[in-house]
């Protein structure tokens, strides 16, 4: 059985999202929701907990946007993490 060398530069998925605790983060999900806010913490299963959050919706009537204080979101809806994303206009 081979194993990779460990680089010390290597990041591991969940020490990345460690290192973006307190700052913006842009979340997309599976469903057509995305979400940016800042994230205040995380457990294993990548639940996350969001405040000053801006949910972004697309719906057939146009794009819906919901500014919410706090959100605890589930991890098995997430698609994809942007560490520092913000939405675009």
């Amino acid at each position: 059985m081979s194993t990779m060398p460990v680089n010390s530069s290597t990041l591991l998925p969940l020490e990345l999202v460690d290192k973006c605790i307190g700052s913006r983060i842009h979340i997309i999900m599976k469903n057509d929701k995305e979400i940016v806010g800042t994230l205040l913490g995380f457990d294993d299963f990548v639940n996350m907990l969001l405040e000053d959050v801006t949910e972004y919706e697309t719906t057939p009537e146009g794009r819906r946007v919901t500014k919410l204080d706090q959100i605890l979101l589930n991890g098995n809806n997430i698609t994809m993490l942007v560490p520092g994303g913000e939405m675009p206009e």
